[in-house]
C-alpha cells in the first residue's frame, strides 16, 4: 500500500529523474522576465528550488545567491555590484536578498514618480511661458494697432480742424466780398450800393430821356 501510494503521488524513479532533469534545466536557464517585479521573480525562483530540494537537489546559500544576482536584467547591474561587494553571499540567506532587492526596488519606484511629476510640472511651467509669450506678443500687437490708430485719428481731425477753419475763412472773406458797403454804383458813382439798387436811378432815367426827347 505504501510503494503505491508512493508511485501515485511521486512516481516511479524513472519519472523523478526526467521531472529532476527538466527543473534543473528551468533552473539553469532562470532569467527574469521583462517587466517582471522582484517579488514575482521570487515566486518563480523559490517554486523551482523547492520542487528540485524534493526530489534531492542540494544547494548552498553562496551558490542560490550567485544565481539569483545573475538572473537579474541590466537594470538592476549596480545593486548587484553593490551586494556583491558588501555582502558576504555564503552567509547571506535568499529571502534575506530578495528583501534587499525589494527595498531597491521601491526606492527606484519612488524616484521614477518623481522624475515624472517633476517633468510634468517642468512641461506644465513650459506651455504657460510659451502662451505668456504669445499673450505679451498679443498685447504688443495690439498695442501698436492702437498707436497707428491714434496717430490716424489724430490727423483726422487735424484735418478737420483745418477744413473748418478754411471754410470760416472762406465765409467771411465772401460775407465781405458781399458786404454793399464795399460797391461803388456805375450809375451814379456813389459807394454803397449796387447800379441794380441805385436810388438815383429814376432820376437818371427821367433826366436822360428829356435829352432823348
Amino acid at each position: 500500500m505504501w510503494d503505491t501510494l508512493e508511485v501515485t503521488h511521486e512516481g516511479t524513479n524513472d519519472m523523478k529523474r526526467e521531472r529532476k532533469h527538466t527543473l534543473i534545466q528551468e533552473y539553469e536557464m532562470f532569467r527574469m522576465l521583462k517587466g517582471e517585479s522582484i517579488s514575482e521573480v521570487q515566486k518563480r525562483f523559490t517554486h523551482t528550488v523547492n520542487h528540485l530540494m524534493s526530489l534531492g537537489k542540494i544547494f548552498d546559500k553562496e551558490e542560490l545567491n550567485i544565481k539569483i544576482l545573475k538572473c537579474l536584467d541590466r537594470s538592476w547591474q549596480p545593486k548587484v555590484t553593490v551586494i556583491s561587494e558588501s555582502k558576504d553571499l555564503t552567509s547571506l540567506t535568499t529571502a534575506s536578498l530578495f528583501g534587499k532587492l525589494r527595498e531597491h526596488e521601491l526606492e527606484m519606484n519612488r524616484l521614477n514618480v518623481q522624475e515624472s511629476e517633476d517633468k510634468h510640472v517642468r512641461n506644465i511651467a513650459l506651455k504657460v511661458a510659451k502662451n505668456k509669450n504669445k499673450q505679451d506678443s498679443s498685447d504688443e500687437s495690439e498695442g501698436e494697432t492702437l498707436s497707428l490708430l491714434s496717430k490716424k485719428f489724430s490727423k483726422f481731425l487735424k484735418r478737420n480742424r483745418n477744413k473748418e477753419s478754411n471754410k470760416e475763412r472762406y465765409e467771411n472773406k465772401k460775407t465781405s466780398d458781399f458786404n454793399h458797403n464795399n460797391y461803388t454804383c456805375f450809375g451814379c458813382g456813389e459807394q454803397g450800393h449796387m447800379k441794380a439798387e441805385c436810388p438815383n436811378k429814376e432820376g437818371k432815367e427821367k433826366k436822360s430821356s428829356k435829352k432823348g426827347k
